[in-house]
């Protein structure tokens, strides 16, 4: 499979900046308050914006960036370790991503099932995952690993949330928007792969570490992107 125009999206204005260091901008346009940018990296067409945070503004960014032409999806920015293997720098390719605090228990769906809608999980493109794992072992050697990336519009600083969501929703972290790129992406068949840094471990000191590792960690996502647009 070939992508003639590779979507990017980047949580962090940090990312962006780098994008625009590197693309040759051709055109922009702005819909539903996101700018989308247009032009080359490395001979590639892409087309690249900031989300916002939360699962409505990342789904609204996703499916305008489809909209445009996009025909894959790539997604970078920071989230909390879940699994205890996991340290501040390591890296999270999406294996699949899956909403945690889509709860209807009461109803007597497990949790993180969405109500009458075939899928609750979503499966990342093989390919795009590939080409996202070779990038960070080329980079980051060591640093990363292939896993379930769970989503909710909340920032998780609990113990015991973050044993549930890795005990129960075996997630390997946590944070607010790549499950719900990962719907949008899968309803329109459009292959997609969600690329996380570990900015802290989800716990108690979540708030200490993210201001401070918000910088490496943009440096880290573009680098991958980078290596990835090379590749693909």
């Amino acid at each position: 499979m070939s992508f003639n125009k590779i979507g990017i999206i980047g949580a962090m204005a940090e990312e962006i900046e780098l994008l625009h260091e590197h693309v040759t901008v051709a055109s922009q346009t702005t819909k539903a308050g996101i700018t989308y940018y247009e032009g080359t990296l490395h001979g590639k067409t892409v087309i690249y914006c900031k989300s916002g945070v939360g699962k409505v503004n990342s789904a609204v960014c996703t499916q305008i960036l489809i909209d445009l032409g996009a025909d894959c999806v790539l997604f970078t920015g920071v989230a909390g370790a879940v699994d205890p293997s996991l340290n501040i720098g390591d890296i999270v390719v999406s294996s699949s991503c899956v909403q945690h605090d889509m709860d209807c228990s009461p109803l007597g769906y497990a949790r993180g099932t969405i109500p009458f809608h075939p899928k609750s999980e979503f499966v990342a493109d093989e390919r795009l995952v590939d080409l996202a794992s070779s990038a960070c072992n080329r980079l980051f050697s060591g640093h990363s690993l292939e896993g379930k990336i769970l989503s909710g519009d909340q920032f998780i600083a609990s113990r015991d949330t973050v044993k549930f969501l890795h005990e129960t929703l075996q997630g390997a972290c946590a944070e607010m928007e790549g499950a719900s790129v990962a719907h949008v992406c899968d309803m329109n068949d459009t292959p997609f792969v969600i690329i996380r840094s570990m900015s802290d471990k989800a716990d108690g000191s979540a708030h200490v570490n993210f201001a401070e590792f918000t910088v490496t960690a943009s440096n880290h996502s573009y680098q991958i992107i980078d290596d990835m647009v090379q590749h693909i």
